[in-house]
């Protein structure tokens, strides 16, 4: 194992052990070197590596800390990740927003508060009568966003935060071509937000099925590529 590899798997023990918790000030480098039996040059590349990933905050002149290790935080990795995908993967994050969203769906029709549905509506009364596509793209993200947040599960959400930013222009494309695509959407938003209203699981998890398989479907048919298996139904 590469030394930098081994000072990180040994500060990740101390980690998991509890040994450091969220928020807690590393040991002086030359005090936390000769502990785990490392050199000061590998320790510190292995807190740069950790930094970058956010499980530990470099302040210069304080110390090194833990930081809170929320799933957000660490999940921030993905979006730099996502960002190096290739147009001939964009249907693969279509398949993973199709497993992903709709399992969301459900649980935000049993965790949302009335308060948050209220602002849910609030944000499709946003558009008006004859939407751009790019408003309209912007408003689904943020409803979709909504709707993640509040399934209550922070690692969900994150990871379909690091889903929407490969999608949005694909859903701008079928917006400028497909005709009806931008009323399909908001009669699909509108079915969806009802559902999570009702507090109806199954039938909120249904629509956001064939909102997201609508559009892997159309970029499908576009693009030639055969279809993977959809749900049934």
């Amino acid at each position: 194992m590469p030394v930098t590899d081994e000072a990180i798997e040994k500060i990740k023990a101390m980690i998991v052990s509890g040994e450091l918790g969220p928020g807690d000030r590393l040991p002086k480098e030359a005090d936390l070197a000769q502990r785990l039996g490392l050199s000061r040059s590998s320790l510190r590349e292995a807190v740069k590596a950790l930094s970058l990933i956010r499980v530990l905050d470099v302040k210069q002149g304080d110390g090194t800390y833990v930081t809170s290790l929320a799933p957000n935080l660490l999940l921030d990795a993905l979006g730099f990740v996502v960002d190096f995908h290739r147009d001939d993967t964009v249907l693969e994050f279509f398949e993973v927003r199709r497993i992903l969203e709709p399992a969301a769906t459900a649980m935000a029709a049993v965790a949302m508060s009335d308060a948050e549905i209220a602002s849910l509506r609030a944000v499709l009364a946003e558009l008006g009568e004859n939407p751009t596509v790019e408003a309209l793209v912007a408003n689904d993200l943020e409803f979709h966003r909504r709707i993640a947040a509040g399934s209550g599960n922070t690692v969900l959400c994150s990871l379909i935060d690091g889903m929407s930013g490969p999608t949005a222009r694909a859903r701008v494309w079928r917006g400028l071509t497909q005709e009806g695509a931008v009323e399909r959407t908001r009669e699909q938003h509108l079915s969806i937000c009802e559902a999570i209203e009702s507090r109806q699981p199954d039938v909120a998890r249904a629509w956001a099925t064939v909102h997201v398989a609508g559009v892997e479907q159309w970029l499908r048919n576009t693009l030639g590529s055969p279809a993977s298996v959809l749900p049934p139904g």
